[in-house]
């Protein structure tokens, strides 16, 4: 780093919002269904850009929906044993509370779907009135700068635009290093000699406080999502379908035709001068209504299924085109849908909707690359939650959770199963291979921390009742020992 001044991060960080908007921009774009207009002849007319318009099938949502709908946090335990290993977690933590404050239980599916579609987001965490708080940052409006961007997990710079440039007024930014925040104003990203730096303070962490969320990268340090590597397939299924709308709509249905007979013509009258009139008491004539270029204009024929078909001219030929096939087409879009699910890792039948007859066995196989794809996910997300974690603990003052590299994040399990099934997997954990059940609660389907929580504090509960019970017996004497046995015993003598 030659020049790490407030204003030169400003400008670089400023740069790249620019370098990437273009790209960003049209990643947007697709998943919204603004996508690339299929190919179609120079001199198409209305009706084939309306058709064009109706070819596009959105397949994006589906592509970021799908494993950012199994990425929940459900809690998070801290590392807190000399052997590294994480202490049990407790809804009422500092850092649970940070995350419960932050509402992230409703947010953070916005970071994962940021994180998904353009390849990278961002989390700020600060110190506000109500206390320390983690939001979601748009990778539109946000860049960071790293040393070593493929490895490093805390940037050493980062910005994110509060408001764009509008006339004269000129755009807002966030500027944060390691120590301080700076506000910067800009014309616009391209006019970096506009680029100001405003006031300073301190942020309250010896980091930047500012969190990468990347759902690839690589050794070079670029982030890829499950977006832009879609977008070429995404083309092609919007041209076959484009295709199938042309073909159904032209083709598709048998074309009647006449030989020999000339259509009908619209007719217009005339009134003794030659001038076209509207007024039937003044026509003493009629002639054909001709077009622009001086042409007789057809009169429309009023023809359906319930209607015949005749001709005086006994030359007149009526006949029949068959109508195209369309079913090759509808085959290419099945096709392209099948490679659309194997490229991106996402179950066939999550987008062709065939679930029928299909056995437990092949549903699981059928689900299993999407599984290991959302596990890559969770372990990449997994760690910029932990460093949002231990920042928020630094800007809280506690020592214990800045310095913690053990703490987890725990994900639910969002896999879809009966609870039968459930209950008795795990009662076979339990009696076959002596796991401690209490060990097993929180691996029921849907348990939250809190139920979890009660659970614990009820099995406690039972357990000194039960054992003020057994107490309560062993203090008791016998009867066999009561005084009217011990009378009996002794006349009996």
């Amino acid at each position: 780093m030659a020049d790490t001044s407030p204003s030169k991060l400003a400008k670089e960080l400023l740069a790249i919002l620019d370098r990437d908007k273009g790209r960003l921009q049209r990643i947007d774009n697709y998943i919204r269904g603004e996508h690339d207009d299929p190919y179609m002849p120079p001199q198409a007319d209305d009706e084939y850009r309306m058709l064009a318009k109706r070819a596009v099938s959105n397949w994006m949502p589906l592509l970021i929906g799908t494993p950012a709908q199994a990425l929940y946090v459900d809690g998070f335990r801290p590392g807190g044993s000399d052997e590294g290993l994480p202490s049990a977690q407790s809804s009422k933590s500092p850092a649970w509370s940070h995350w419960q404050r932050s509402r992230m239980d409703a947010r953070q599916a916005a970071v994962y779907r940021g994180a998904l579609g353009f390849g990278h987001s961002f989390v700020l965490t600060e110190k506000t009135k109500k206390g320390v708080i983690s939001k979601g940052l748009s990778a539109k409006r946000t860049a960071a700068l790293y040393e070593d961007p493929a490895n490093d997990d805390d940037p050493y710079a980062a910005l994110t635009v509060t408001a764009w440039p509008k006339g004269e007024t000129p755009g807002k930014a966030r500027l944060f290093d390691r120590r301080l925040e700076y506000a910067v104003t800009f014309k616009s990203l391209s006019d970096l000699d506009s680029v100001r730096i405003g006031g300073k303070k301190t942020h309250g962490s010896t980091e930047c406080p500012v969190t990468r969320f990347a759902a690839q990268v690589d050794l070079d340090g670029r982030t890829i999502g499950v977006v832009e590597p879609m977008m070429p397939l995404q083309n092609r299924i919007n041209q076959t379908i484009f295709d199938l709308l042309v073909a159904q709509t032209y083709t598709s249905h048998e074309v009647r035709y006449a030989t020999g007979m000339a259509p009908p013509l619209q007719m217009e009258w005339v009134d003794e001068n030659g001038n076209v009139t509207t007024d039937p008491e003044l026509a003493v004539d009629s002639r054909p209504k001709l077009d622009a270029a001086g042409n007789p204009v057809p009169a429309q024929i009023n023809h359906n299924a319930r209607r015949f078909l005749f001709a005086e001219d006994p030359d007149v030929k009526f006949g029949s085109l068959p109508a195209g096939p369309i079913t090759p087409l509808i085959e290419s879009v099945d096709m392209s849908i099948r490679h659309w699910a194997a490229i991106s890792q996402t179950p066939p039948h999550h987008m062709l909707g065939q679930i029928a007859n299909l056995s437990a066995e092949a549903l699981l196989a059928a689900e299993t690359s999407l599984a290991r794809k959302i596990a890559e996910f969770q372990s990449l997300f997994g760690e910029s939650w932990e460093r949002v974690f231990r920042i928020a603990a630094e800007m809280e003052g506690d020592v214990a959770g800045t310095e913690d590299f053990h703490g987890e994040v725990d994900w639910r399990d969002m896999e879809s199963r009966s609870l039968a099934q459930a209950a008795d997997a795990l009662g076979k954990l339990a009696d076959q291979l002596g796991i401690p059940k209490r060990g097993l609660w929180k691996r029921v389907p849907g348990v939250t921390q809190s139920e979890f929580e009660d659970w614990e504090q009820m099995a406690e509960e039972d357990d000194s009742t039960g054992l003020l019970a057994n107490a309560l017996i062993r203090a008791t004497p016998s009867t066999s020992s009561s005084p009217a046995a011990l009378d009996r015993e002794a006349v009996a003598a």
